[in-house]
């Protein structure tokens, strides 16, 4: 028997993003929800006012500027943890 899953994510709260990564947190964001459409879209998923699992229908498969904010941040969240863990981890993020 398995023994039950515990996540341990990497404690990112001792960080702070600079504030110009803000224009890259959205970028990034964007493409977040971008990358999932078109992976949606090939499995065969379209746009339905609802989600339905059956009919392959989801309501954000719609461009990130129509998404509603709570979908945003949701994308917003996962970008900003990637970006704390690769500060956490010691990378610099500059821009050329």
């Amino acid at each position: 028997m398995k023994e039950k899953y515990m996540p341990q994510p990497m404690d990112t709260s001792d960080i702070q993003l600079p504030e110009e990564l803000n224009v890259l947190i959205e970028k990034m964001s964007k493409n977040v929800h971008e990358v999932w459409a078109k992976n949606r879209i090939e499995q065969g998923w379209t746009y339905g006012e609802t989600r339905n699992d059956a009919l392959k229908q989801h309501p954000c498969l719609v461009p990130y500027e129509e998404l509603p904010e709570v979908e945003k941040k949701y994308d917003r969240d996962t970008v900003i943890g990637t970006l704390e863990l690769i500060c956490k981890l010691g990378f610099k993020i500059t821009k050329e």
